[in-house]
C-alpha cells in the first residue's frame, strides 16, 4: 500500500489547490471508466515555477491517488521534489511536447480508453453524429501513429497537429485534450469519449446514420461558449467533486 504523508502546508496554497484538483480528475477518470491500469497521465503546470508539473506516481492505480502523492517534475520529466514514488520520464513524452508549446494550457490529459482508441483506428475518424461531438469537431486535430512516445523527434509533428485546438486524437492509441484548468480538459475529455461511445454505438446499429448539417458543425463555437455560459469546465466541476466525495473520498489527503 502507497503512503505518503501530507503535503498540506508544505506546499503553496496554489500548488495545493492545483494537487487536489489533479488528484480529483484522476480518480474521477478511473470512476468514468476511462483509465488502462496505471497508464497514460494528466499533467498540471505549476504557475509561478520555472516548467514545474504535476504528475501522477508511476504504479498507483488512478482510483488511488491523492493530492500529496502526485508527483513534482521538470520539463524533462525529472523529479524535482522528494517523493518515494517513481515517476515515468518516457510517459511524458507527449505531455512536456504540449506544455513546451502551448503556453496557454495548465493541463493535458491523455487516455487509452476503448471507445477512444477504437474510434481513432476508424479511417473517418469523429463523425458528426452526435451534438457532443460537434464540440470536439470544434477544436479537433489528428496525429498518426508513430509507435510508443519515445521519441523526441515525434514532438514538433505532435505539436503541429494539435495546433491551437483543444482535441486531439492519436490515431490507434488514444484521446488527448488540454485545458486553461484541470476542470476544462477534463470536460473536453468528458465530451470526447462521449462522442466515440456514441460512434461506436450508432455504426454497431448496422443501420443508414444521419449525420449533422455541415453548416451546423461550422457554427458550433459559439453555441458551444453559449451552453457553458463561458465558464468551461468550471460550471461541473463543483458537482464533480460532491459525485467524487460521495464514490471515492480521499483524493484530496
Amino acid at each position: 500500500m502507497f503512503e505518503q504523508p501530507s503535503l498540506k502546508g508544505k506546499v503553496s496554497e496554489e500548488e495545493w489547490a492545483l494537487r487536489v484538483d489533479l488528484a480529483a480528475a484522476y480518480r474521477l477518470v478511473a470512476l468514468y471508466g476511462w483509465d488502462d491500469l496505471v497508464f497514460t497521465h494528466i499533467s498540471v503546470r505549476i504557475p509561478g515555477s520555472e516548467h514545474h508539473f504535476l504528475i501522477n506516481p508511476y504504479g498507483m492505480m488512478f482510483e488511488e491517488i491523492t493530492a500529496s502523492s502526485l508527483v513534482k517534475i521538470d520539463l524533462a520529466g525529472n523529479k524535482v521534489a522528494d517523493s518515494e514514488f517513481p515517476v515515468n520520464p518516457a510517459g511524458f513524452t507527449i505531455h512536456s511536447a504540449v506544455h513546451a508549446a502551448r503556453e496557454d494550457v495548465q493541463c493535458v490529459m491523455h487516455t487509452h480508453s476503448i471507445n477512444g482508441v477504437a474510434v481513432s483506428a476508424q479511417k473517418d475518424g469523429v463523425l458528426p453524429l452526435s451534438q457532443q461531438s460537434l464540440f470536439v469537431l470544434a477544436s479537433l486535430g489528428y496525429h498518426d501513429y508513430e509507435g510508443v512516445a519515445l521519441n523526441d523527434e515525434e514532438k514538433p509533428r505532435l505539436v503541429a497537429d494539435l495546433g491551437t485546438n483543444n482535441f486531439l486524437m492519436l490515431r490507434n492509441h488514444g484521446l488527448l485534450t488540454v485545458g486553461k484548468t484541470i476542470a476544462d480538459a477534463f470536460l473536453f475529455m468528458y465530451l470526447f469519449e462521449a462522442s466515440c461511445m456514441i460512434q461506436v454505438r450508432a455504426l454497431a446499429g448496422g443501420k443508414e446514420l444521419v449525420q449533422v448539417d455541415g453548416r451546423i458543425v461550422a457554427g458550433i463555437q459559439q453555441q458551444a461558449e453559449q451552453v457553458t455560459k463561458g465558464l468551461g469546465g468550471s460550471l461541473a466541476w463543483p458537482g464533480l467533486l460532491r459525485k467524487l466525495d460521495r464514490k471515492n473520498p480521499g483524493y484530496d489527503e
